[in-house]
């Protein structure tokens, strides 16, 4: 069996572990041709799409709206040993609902859901947008399945 064949993660492992990380790093193509790499909170549901929002003004929704493509990537791991991660590719989607804002931002950041809390975010769910990605294809990898061995 392959190494890479090896280290992979199963559906169930790679929903398992995204599913336990707040944070996802979200790769879109920059204007000068560089990738643009931002740390984001996010929600994952149940057939493995991401959803994340952000202003409507900011960088990444440019670069979305000029070329849909990007990457996400959620790892942990200090030591070889230790690494595990999973990249996700896919084409991102927009989504312009104060609604779908207001319900990802509640959830991605883990505040309990009330009244107060949708009152506020009402002020700045119209200045943002849902980046919703379902993954088209995932690299995934788990070094403690090596046993130590490399």
């Amino acid at each position: 069996m392959a190494r890479r064949e090896q280290i992979q993660l199963s559906e169930e492992e790679v929903r398992s572990f995204v599913g336990s990380k707040k944070t996802i790093i979200l790769t879109t193509n920059g204007p000068r041709g560089f990738p643009h790499t931002m740390p984001m909170w996010f929600v994952q549901e149940d057939d493995g799409t991401i959803r994340i929002t952000t202003y409507r003004a900011s960088q990444k929704v440019k670069n979305i709206q000029r070329d849909p493509r990007v990457s996400l990537l959620v790892e942990s791991g200090l030591d070889y040993a230790e690494l595990k991660g999973v990249l996700m590719y896919g084409h991102a989607e927009l989504i312009d609902d104060p609604e779908a804002v207001i319900e990802t931002f509640i959830i991605a950041s883990g505040q309990r859901d009330s009244e107060e809390v949708r009152a506020s975010m009402k002020k700045t769910a119209t200045k943002r947008v849902v980046i919703r990605v379902k993954p088209e294809r995932i690299v995934s990898w788990d070094h403690a399945k090596l046993g130590g061995a490399y």
